[in-house]
């Protein structure tokens, strides 16, 4: 059976075996014979002539795909048959493909500020001093995507978008969805509010052209998304500019997004005679990822033929939660990712996105004057709090867990992701802010010196501990801060403290900002997962943005890193004074 026939019989086999419906608006397969899948795919990306698959699957090509693809048959039929040695390997790719990056030109946003009002809420001056630093920033992470990609885009793998971006950093050339959300904030916060509102076009322009915001600005990520932030961003935009036109010319794309996740990633769980319908991520496509290709490639290689499409499905759902990869998603007796059961996962920060999203419609069409549309959001909000607090909260914890399907229960586990109902304000009951935060103390989180752990599983993955993630420290600080609870609001602010500090540590000793951090130790970078710690870095950037603006006028250099000496050295000193 050739590969496209064996990719459509399992995803329809799979939603059929799932309950999961065919939706009539499916984002459209990457059918790149080169870039998605196909021999030349298999062949370079097994051959490892690059420390990073994805290094392959970014480089342009040199000529038509159609001329390649036969270039390449030749190598294949050549004797002996089926055999390409790596060094015929090594000369096609050089002979046929560009390095990664040339469909890209350094871009230097207009509306940068050398002195954004931000400063001005930033009492302590070497904090002041690093926030320029990281305002200068924006100007390294611009791109412009060249015109020669609308030209011609079967030679690329990057999606054309009409307006520049602010690319996350290091191996992330291209926009990434959910990461865009702090970089808007940031940039908003920078008084960058034309370069903001142009990355939310261009992803206004993917729901209308692809009815799906893709992972990433690549067409082997087309078939699966990122944690749907797209609502909030214009939120954040209206919050700061207030452009009711620029709203009721895109309402209809932000509901079409939403639609794409109700009839794509919805499930039913049914507890105590009661349904609910909720969301989770989920990608029936088979077939390893493009951009990691040979890591999935030997995974499964001992696999039967039906569970490695499996696994393949399961894995890209991981890598659309955004959280690729964690324990969190593995059940299983291996502790590895062949357990990763993404499908079956009905996830606390997915659906608490959704609330918020559904809250933020409701508001959205009240204020165009649209009752109608404003009830539809308002009946789905009154619903989804329904449901999370029936199936997510967990009365014994006293916090949301994660439900998974597969034996109808919850994830006991610690993650950050637990408290996302605090950061959407998906909750009616506000009793529930107490226990959360009983919770929250009694989880050992808040013991560590750098911020809240992914997890606090040693599993060698990147999404777990010990690293520290910048979007997950953000939302649980905010949701902790916008609570009417005294003490929530002083952990948000010593949360605060912490998270500033490594990032301030770290880019003193290293003069960079990193996409993750240890929680341990001294200021550095985290580790672990399928690459290296990536420097930039995009959401870093905003989200110490956004924390400065909280909390600037409180934040001091000298109090954030005196605080531990005086814990470690004074303490003790101290107690053989008063002995004495």
């Amino acid at each position: 059976m050739e590969w496209k026939d064996w990719w459509v019989t399992f995803s329809v086999v799979f939603c059929v075996l799932q309950n999961c419906g065919l939706a009539e608006d499916l984002p459209p397969p990457c059918d790149s014979q080169i870039y998605c899948t196909g021999d030349i795919l298999h062949h370079v990306q097994l051959a490892k002539i690059f420390d990073d698959d994805k290094h392959f699957v970014d480089m342009s090509l040199k000529d038509t795909p159609a001329r390649i693809i036969k270039k390449f048959k030749g190598l294949v039929l050549s004797p002996p048959k089926g055999i390409v040695a790596v060094e015929k390997i090594i000369e096609f790719v050089n002979t046929s493909f560009h390095h990664p990056g040339i469909e890209l030109s350094q871009w230097d946003p207009p509306d940068w500020h050398e002195s954004p009002e931000l400063l001005s809420h930033i009492a302590d001056s070497d904090l002041r001093k690093w926030a320029m630093d990281l305002n200068d920033l924006w100007k390294s992470l611009g791109r412009k995507i060249n015109e020669d990609v609308r030209e011609q885009p079967d030679r690329y793998s990057q999606i054309y978008v009409p307006n520049p971006i602010i690319v996350p950093g290091g191996r992330f050339r291209e926009f990434y969805y959910w990461d865009s959300y702090w970089v808007i904030n940031g940039l908003l916060l920078s008084g960058m509010s034309d370069t903001a509102r142009g990355m939310i076009e261009n992803f206004l322009y993917l729901v209308k052209w692809y009815g799906i915001i893709p992972n990433g600005g690549r067409i082997y990520y087309l078939r699966r998304s990122q944690p749907p932030f797209l609502t909030l961003m214009m939120d954040s935009y209206m919050t700061n500019q207030k452009n009711l036109t620029f709203l009721r010319d895109n309402i209809h794309l932000l509901a079409k997004e939403y639609d794409f996740w109700m009839q794509n990633r919805s499930a039913s769980v049914t507890l105590d005679g009661k349904s609910y319908t909720l969301n989770r991520y989920y990608v029936p496509v088979g077939g390893p990822r493009p951009e990691s290709y040979s890591d999935d490639y030997e995974l499964a290689e001992n696999l039967t033929a039906e569970a490695k499409q499996s696994f393949y499905s399961e894995i890209k759902a991981a890598a659309e939660s955004g959280w690729d990869f964690s324990s969190r998603w593995f059940y299983g007796s291996t502790g590895t990712l062949l357990d990763t059961k993404t499908n079956f996962v009905i996830p606390v920060d997915l659906n608490s996105i959704l609330c918020r999203v559904e809250r933020t419609m409701a508001k959205f069409y009240t204020e165009l004057d649209m009752p109608e549309e404003a009830s539809k959001f308002s009946s789905a909000l009154k619903q989804r709090l329904d449901a999370v607090q029936a199936v997510l909260w967990d009365k014994e914890l006293g916090v949301w867990l994660d439900f998974y399907m597969g034996d109808n229960s919850r994830n006991p586990n610690f993650y950050p992701s637990n408290l996302a109902p605090l950061w959407a304000s998906c909750y009616t009951d506000t009793g529930v802010v107490d226990k959360a935060v009983s919770y929250l103390e009694e989880s050992k989180a808040l013991s560590y010196k750098n911020g809240i752990p992914t997890s606090l599983n040693h599993s060698g993955q990147q999404w777990d501990f010990p690293n520290g993630w910048p979007p997950l420290q953000h939302m649980v600080i905010e949701g902790l801060a916008q609570t009417q609870s005294t003490k929530a609001q002083e952990i948000a602010f010593k949360l605060a403290q912490k998270w500033v500090k490594v990032n301030y540590d770290a880019y003193k000793k290293y003069k960079a900002m990193f996409e993750k951090y240890d929680v341990e130790g001294e200021g550095k970078p985290g580790g672990g997962g399928e690459y290296e710690v990536q420097l930039g870095f995009g959401w870093s950037n905003g989200v110490i943005m956004q924390l400065l603006h909280r909390y600037g006028s409180q934040l001091s250099n000298s109090a954030i890193c005196t605080s531990f000496t005086w814990t470690v050295f004074t303490l003790p000193i101290l107690i053989i004074t008063l002995w004495v």
